[in-house]
């Protein structure tokens, strides 16, 4: 006797804006030099990589893969679609836990020089699927990965 699957997809958008004390300049090159992107993007020690690879231009890919410690696999990989200079990135990207697909994500990156430092507006669309997350979760996620890029910028 066949069994049925259900599936589900829930809808999620999320707006984080930060100002840092840092110039446009700086605040770029963190998201732009892959060597920069690196020390704080996916720099969680509770996190083990097994497979990091970042080419930042339009239809570049970036992949982290690894384990969480006492935790399950993670799988992003992102693809960037618009790149300009100083000003904006979009990328869409992908995200497997535990080998599971968890979501499909469209996001912008938006950069302003403002006095005293550079205001970054992140914008994030996602499709979640079979209600493994509603997005709360990734939204409070890039809050903390900003409170880490601030803590790199401010090195």
């Amino acid at each position: 006797m066949p069994t049925e699957t259900s599936t589900t997809v829930t809808h999620a958008t999320f707006v984080v804006e930060r100002t840092f004390d840092a110039d446009l300049a700086r605040v770029w090159d963190a998201f732009a030099v892959p060597e920069q992107h690196a020390q704080w993007f996916g720099s969680d020690p509770g996190f083990t990589p097994t497979e990091e690879h970042e080419d930042f231009r339009v239809g570049g890919q970036a992949v982290q893969d690894g384990q969480w410690h006492g935790g399950p696999t993670s799988r992003y990989v992102a693809t960037y679609t618009d790149i300009v200079e100083r000003s904006r990135i979009v990328a869409t990207y992908d995200m497997w836990v535990g080998g599971e697909h968890l979501s499909t994500s469209l996001n912008s990156t938006v950069f302003e020089a403002v006095e005293g430092g550079t205001r970054l507006t992140y914008t994030e669309q996602s499709v979640f699927l079979d209600g493994k997350e509603d997005g709360s979760q990734r939204e409070a996620g890039f809050q903390g990965i900003f409170d880490v890029l601030a803590t790199y910028l401010a090195g």
